[in-house]
């Protein structure tokens, strides 16, 4: 299989039926996830019912993108399953996890890789690019011979978004939409609008939008999304599958 499933599109916490954010990334095999959000495990688990993965990204360390980390931590240390786990994420992650349980190391379960940088990961090169956002967060992009997905995390207004997403066919960009953000005098997120926006200017053939903030309505961001971007717009909805097409 080469394809995205949604585990959770919410923002900052999730709402009735659904989690914060998580992606999983399926490879000929390899399966690795993109955040892990509020209420993101149990989903994990649906899709892979023994919580085999070969890696884990994490965008930043706000809990809305990170905390069922420390559920997967507990699964492997306590059911005994093996290598420890490669996780690529900034340095405050861990520092903010290791809080929950301070007696438990962190380094017994995952083998960590800081982001930002470069690294190879299974099929894929990693690139990790700092955004602007409330703490240090790193927009991914995951690239091989044959395909290209990118996705921002959390973040602000920014010409490295373009570069962040060039030519891919899946764009998945955070539309968080909250209401007087775009009154900020520094901005930590985006509008459904900006997604299109940069989208355009990255030139991706597909874009997803995630990190809704509940409440709002995903169709009318979806609209506006298209007011700025002519091609594929999809909502990121729990337990959507995505298939990825070659360039």
């Amino acid at each position: 299989m080469r394809q995205v499933t949604v585990l959770g599109s919410c923002g900052a916490y999730p709402e009735p039926g659904r989690a914060c954010s998580g992606f999983l990334v399926e490879w000929d095999g390899f399966r690795l996830v993109l955040d892990l959000g509020y209420a993101t495990l149990p989903r994990l688990l649906s899709h892979c019912p023994d919580g085999a993965l070969d890696a884990v990204v994490i965008t930043h360390e706000h809990p809305d993108h990170c905390i069922d980390l420390h559920g997967l931590f507990r699964m492997r240390f306590y059911g005994g399953n093996g290598a420890r786990l490669p996780l690529y994420c900034t340095p405050g992650v861990l520092s903010r996890l290791s809080g929950l349980e301070p007696e438990a190391d962190l380094h017994t379960v995952f083998d960590v890789h800081e982001l930002p940088g470069t690294h190879s990961i299974g099929p894929f090169e990693l690139t990790g690019v700092l955004l602007p956002h409330y703490v240090p967060n790193v927009g991914v992009r995951l690239q091989n011979a044959q395909i290209a997905l990118a996705y921002t995390g959390d973040t602000g207004p920014d010409p490295l978004l373009a570069e962040l997403g060039r030519d891919t066919d899946l764009y998945i960009v955070d539309a968080t939409d909250r209401k007087g953000e775009l009154q900020q005098p520094h901005r930590n997120l985006l509008s459904a609008e900006e997604a299109g926006h940069w989208a355009t200017r990255a030139g991706t053939r597909r874009l997803m939008l995630t990190h809704f903030w509940p409440g709002t309505d995903r169709p009318a961001s979806a609209a506006t999304a298209r007011s700025t971007f002519n091609g594929e717009v999809l909502i990121a909805d729990e337990d959507l599958v995505v298939p990825l097409d070659p360039i």
